[in-house]
């Protein structure tokens, strides 16, 4: 999402679809965007081997499952790649009051299929959008659900038209187009049921203005 939010900036793109509150709100409020629409939501979940060294999954919260990895110093793969996962990792770590890591925090620049591969090789936690976890365990991802339930965790993703004040080759028309075929109500309805056929469950919820008016 860092790097999609930032080719907006650049005027490189004409509509976004990304997943981090924060740095779409900046974008908005600085006149990067024109519009923004809710699209759907699914949520992240924490990650480990089987045996869980640290312990987390007795953890009340996101924040104390990282307290707890911190405190054992069991091995973290963070994506440390400014993507909305990564700022939901910092956002988490925030929230656990630890700011200091050591050796046992590899930030790997990498995007979520290859943390999980690093994770799952190395048995180590890392912080996963539950989508991604999923499809990865058709490949024979050996990581466990430790953790998940918790609000910080709660993933939405919005779409985004960007101002076409930046580039004059912009297709603001079809930006909105695309914008509003995606928050339709039958495009909603295919988002709900998208990975129930393969995972018993749909990788995402809709959450469009027109899906929650129907």
């Amino acid at each position: 999402s860092g790097q999609a939010l930032q080719l907006g900036m650049d005027g490189n793109a004409d509509v976004l679809l990304v997943h981090s509150a924060a740095k779409e709100k900046d974008f908005m409020d600085n006149g990067h965007g024109v519009r923004r629409e809710d699209v759907m939501y699914n949520d992240f979940v924490i990650l480990g081997p089987a045996d869980d060294p640290a312990g987390i999954a007795s953890a009340a919260s996101a924040a104390e499952a990282f307290q707890m990895i911190a405190a054992a110093e069991e091995t973290f793969i963070s994506r440390g790649d400014d993507s909305g996962t990564h700022a939901k990792e910092k956002s988490i770590w925030e929230a656990a009051e630890i700011d200091s890591m050591g050796d046992w925090y590899i930030s790997a620049g990498q995007g979520m299929g290859e943390v999980l591969t690093m994770a799952d090789e190395l048995q180590a936690y890392t912080l996963s959008d539950r989508a991604t976890y999923l499809a990865r365990t058709l490949e024979g991802l050996y990581l466990n659900i430790l953790v998940q339930g918790d609000p910080i965790l709660f993933n939405p993703y919005g779409v985004i038209a960007v101002n076409p004040a930046k580039n004059p080759d912009i297709k603001a028309e079809l930006a909105n187009q695309f914008i509003d075929w995606l928050i339709s109500v039958p495009v909603q309805e295919k988002i709900g049921q998208f990975g129930v056929a393969e995972f018993g469950q749909a990788l995402f919820t809709p959450d469009s203005a027109p899906w929650r008016a129907r």
